[in-house]
């Protein structure tokens, strides 16, 4: 992944002064003494979280990577990563890739302090022989973002945190969680019209024009990027107005909409890293939130399954019942709106809650392999500082709990018979076969496929139960494994299944064998072929 490519897209003088920062700290880091490199709770503004993350690199070199996001914010801010496993830089098979995002809404701060203390935590308790984290680490390649949003942060530190809505969005107003480009909507069309196409939507979206609009041309209305404005040829009946849904953009005009640079630079890494399991760390409530988030009718509040809803419940659950707080009954709420979470173990289906489009959330699992859910982590948007610790008290166990959750269900290669080469794109597909009591089982299909990475690799999140796996690949025959998952290990780790592909009985001059998905949903959005990160002998530079 170019690590660099949005740093020149940025003031000349932002760029000297961000990257002089991050020579001083790399020299000062490296030079310093271990009191010197220890974490203290505070809301530390951007400055101090390069410096951050620069301590753990100088801790622990070795499991460790600093980088930055193809983009910096609209600021010239760069969008800082630490990367935590043993091998950093380096994807490798069958080795699972988890993220963490916090700060996404500038103005929600803790999310971006735990991750930062997280950071720390990893490091240390791996140096200090902890046997979990080091298994965990030597395992899973971890992926920190403290801060998505750091010019509404820069907002909100400046006033304290004292404004409610102050440093919510980026510094063009727009509300980061609002957007990505919507495919929720495609997919329930998808549905309505028995399409079989349920999963890497961006390609769909490339071709699409499913609203049947003859010419597009799509500005924003507002602030708070929740509404558009279409000038249609051929319009649809119902009004857009304040108090009506509005309708979805056209699907083919994606190359007309903007997003925001935080934005495309998340994207970006999304589509470039085959990520499995994924949270987004928010402020303003106390719940683990599930997909999907935007409702199927168009109402403010409707329970919207995901085909994978019951893999997204043992998720959130995974977390709330590790925090004490999230998982007590008694828990009252933040507000009237979210009173019942406790009663509910601490976890919500989003559009139960209330309904969003353009989210993160959704995306992730609707564009990539990624399953991702939405925690809030507190009722107080901006803490008082007093209060960190209490919030990594919390939140410790259950954030790393999670991150081992992506050791569940099934992971392998899939190859090339002939050749013993992996094949990228292959389609794996899942049916529940779990017997439910001696005389009956299950027979259903979970209808969101996932793709195998450039290697031939996949990972498959499965709750605990019996499974069918099928796998198919252009130029081919298929081949089906039934398999039984086990509940999450670290050190057992996803069920291995590998599959051996014969090539189908055609002429060579009749296979074809199409770019994976991802090439082409990285080039519809970036305008080029993609950079794709690859297994390498040496490590990448420190950047």
């Amino acid at each position: 992944m170019n690590q660099t490519t949005g740093l020149a897209h940025r003031p000349a003088h932002r760029l000297a002064r961000w990257l002089c920062l991050a020579l001083t700290l790399w020299t000062t880091s490296t030079a310093g003494s271990s009191s010197d490199l220890s974490f203290r709770f505070s809301h530390h503004d951007n400055e101090e979280l390069a410096r951050e993350l620069y301590k753990v690199h100088a801790k622990c070199p070795g499991i460790s990577r600093i980088y930055t996001l193809s983009e910096t914010s609209v600021n010239g801010v760069p969008l800082y990563v630490v990367e935590i496993t043993e091998n950093p830089g380096v994807h490798v098979p069958t080795k699972p890739e988890f993220r963490y995002i916090g700060n996404m809404h500038g103005n929600e701060a803790t999310g971006r302090e735990l991750l930062i203390k997280l950071a720390h935590h990893l490091c240390d308790e791996y140096n200090a022989g902890n046997e979990a984290i080091r298994n965990l680490v030597a395992s899973t390649r971890i992926h920190l973002i403290p801060s998505m949003n750091p010019d509404g942060y820069a907002l909100a530190y400046s006033t304290g945190g004292r404004g409610y809505l102050t440093g919510r969005m980026n510094n063009n107003s727009v509300d980061l969680n609002r957007d990505f480009p919507d495919l929720d909507r495609l997919m329930y069309r998808n549905e309505r019209r028995h399409d079989v196409r349920n999963n890497h939507l961006l390609e769909q979206m490339r071709t699409s024009d499913h609203f049947g609009y003859a010419s597009v041309e799509m500005k924003r209305v507002g602030t708070g990027g929740d509404w558009w404005g279409l000038s249609l040829a051929s319009a649809p009946s119902a009004p857009v107005g304040p108090l009506s849904v509005p309708p979805s953009p056209p699907l083919n005009a994606l190359r007309l909409y903007r997003v925001q640079p935080e934005t495309k630079a998340v994207m970006d890494m999304m589509l470039a890293i085959p990520f499995v399991l994924s949270a987004n760390l928010h402020n303003g409530a106390l719940v683990a939130n599930y997909p999907y988030d935007e409702s199927r009718s168009g109402l403010p509040q409707e329970y919207s399954r995901s085909p994978d809803d019951e893999v997204f419940r043992f998720l959130a659950r995974s977390y709330a019942e590790k925090h004490p707080e999230m998982r007590d009954p008694a828990f009252p709420g933040c507000d009237a709106d979210d009173s019942t979470f406790a009663k509910n173990g601490g976890i919500t289906n989003g559009a139960q809650w209330y309904s969003v489009s353009g989210g993160m959330q959704d995306f992730n699992y609707l564009a990539t392999n990624d399953f991702e859910i939405t925690l809030e982590l507190g009722c107080e948007k901006f803490p008082d500082p007093a209060t960190l610790e209490k919030q990594w008290n919390d939140n410790k166990d259950a954030l790393i709990n999670f991150i081992a959750m992506s050791h569940m269900g099934v992971k392998g290669l899939v190859r090339d018979a002939l050749t013993g080469e992996g094949i990228p794109g292959a389609t794996i597909m899942v049916k529940n076969i779990t017997k439910v009591n001696s005389s009956f089982a299950r027979n259903e299909d979970i209808l969101h496929d996932i793709s195998t990475g450039l290697d031939g690799d996949y990972y498959r999140l499965l709750t605990p139960g019996e499974y069918e796996i099928t796998v198919s690949a252009n130029g081919y025959m298929d081949e089906r494994e039934k398999v039984i998952v086990g509940h999450p290990s670290v050190e057992k780790g996803a069920i291995r299944v590998d599959f051996w592909l014969p090539v189908a009985p055609l002429m060579p001059s009749q296979r074809r064998f199409p770019k994976p998905w991802i090439f082409n949903a990285l080039e519809e959005i970036t305008g080029e072929w993609p950079r794709f990160e690859r297994r390498r002998k040496k490590r990448s530079p420190l950047i």
